[in-house]
């Protein structure tokens, strides 16, 4: 029997509850018809390509647990697909929620499949990088043909959503000259459409032939994460005239999607100081109608080189509590090199503190369930009953066993001072 729905967001609007979406709910604390309702107007994406046969589907928006994303990916100085295979286990170790392949070099469609085949959370890509490394073309030789024949590979492979930089056509292309900035552009997406832009006098082949690609996607159910291309990479550049020039481009995209049943997620920024945070997130929601944000950090701070999982973690938190749905981890190697495995350990720990923490904030059912049980524990001083809570079970046993106390119910900061045994039997 033939599939009735072409997407995720056709089936809700037909009434149809699809396998992905009985994971889903399985995981979250919504009910069928909000999900159902939160897919059909755009609010909930559920990434799932036809083709990722393994994927243990998860929703990103309203009204869901926030979600975190890992980047991975080779490049021309390290290029070892085994090691990023590896990150991205690590990754399904630490729960993360989804993987991004950024690989700009090698065997990338080899690499592909093979994530494909062996992870199975939503996976993403950025094809516009794709199609310079499958090429080999200098940016300005690629050919409209090229562009979405690689998105057409990536579609058949099996990824579940593409960032696309859909919004950063010819208007906003003016406006980041006619508004000089500290850090110029700094998504490499971005990067290469506006240099292709500039050397074809072309319009961004996305943007003008946006309904191509809203056929590739809806063909194979692929959610579009539209990019933000003129993102702010410096904290001084944050909310500036290019930045919302392309949200309220990405707005008018994310209605001309959804009229085909195509689902979209918003790309946000970026650097932007605490007290920008609130007003970029409502602005997106406002601007974009709803849909699902997708922000990088924010990064709160530029000077935090070696320390920008925790720039990110703050800002992160803040995002979250405001209204954004899914976090981009940063590593501690942001900005200085390629993460090793333990850097993405470390950014993947701090992206779902953020998460959790702004859970917490915006009063998503049943997350402080998971605080209270740990309180519990460390109020019965149940040393294991606290590492089971915890986000790094491991880190914190090694703590614990690295100090070892002269009386085994207690730390060694307190000792005999412990609050908590002085008097938990007296307040029962």
């Amino acid at each position: 029997m033939s599939q009735s729905y072409t997407t995720q967001m056709d089936a809700a609007r037909k009434g149809i509850l699809t396998p992905q979406m009985e994971q889903v709910l399985a995981n979250e604390p919504i009910s069928k018809q909000e999900l159902m309702e939160g897919l059909a107007e755009g609010r909930i994406a559920i990434p799932a390509n036809k083709n990722h046969l393994n994927l243990k589907a998860a929703g990103v928006g309203k009204g869901l647990k926030t979600k975190i994303n890992v980047n991975l990916g080779v490049s021309k100085d390290v290029c070892c697909f085994d090691s990023e295979l590896n990150k991205a286990k690590l990754a399904i170790e630490y729960q993360a929620d989804a993987v991004m392949d950024l690989s700009v070099s090698g065997e990338t469609e080899k690499f592909r499949k093979r994530l494909v085949e062996q992870i199975p959370v939503m996976i993403g890509t950025v094809p516009i990088y794709d199609t310079l490394t499958r090429t080999g073309k200098p940016t300005e030789e690629i050919t409209l043909e090229d562009w979405f024949e690689t998105v057409e590979i990536h579609a058949a492979n099996g990824i579940d959503f593409i960032t696309i930089h859909a919004g950063l056509n010819q208007k906003c292309a003016r406006s980041i000259k006619a508004n000089p900035r500290l850090c110029g552009i700094v998504s490499r997406g971005g990067a290469i459409l506006f240099e292709w832009m500039e050397k074809t006098g072309n319009e961004n082949p996305f943007y003008e032939h946006f309904d191509r690609l809203l056929d590739i996607c809806q063909a194979h159910d692929v959610c579009i994460s539209l990019g933000d291309g003129l993102r702010p990479g410096a904290i001084k550049d944050s909310t500036d005239a290019p930045q919302i020039e392309e949200l309220i481009t990405l707005g008018e995209l994310t209605k001309q999607a959804w009229e085909k049943n195509v689902q979209v997620m918003i790309e946000g920024p970026g650097h932007v100081p605490l007290h920008e945070i609130e007003m970029n997130m409502k602005l997106q929601k406002k601007l974009c109608h709803n849909a699902p944000f997708y922000v990088l950090g924010p990064l709160v701070t530029d000077i935090a080189p070696g320390y920008d999982h925790i720039t990110s973690a703050i800002g992160g938190a803040l995002a979250a509590m405001h209204g954004a749905d899914f976090l981009c981890y940063v590593t501690p190697a942001e900005h200085l090199r390629l993460p090793t495995a333990d850097d993405v350990k470390q950014g993947i720990i701090a992206s779902r503190i953020a998460a959790h923490a702004g859970d917490l904030a915006k009063g998503l059912k049943d997350a402080e369930i998971i605080d209270h049980k740990m309180s519990k524990a460390r109020g019965a001083l149940d040393w294991e009953g606290q590492f089971d809570c915890a986000l790094d079970p491991e880190k914190a046993r090694e703590y614990r066993k690295s100090s070892q106390p002269g009386e085994k119910e207690v730390c060694t900061m307190c000792g005999d001072f412990c609050a908590v045994k002085r008097v938990g039997a007296l307040l029962g």
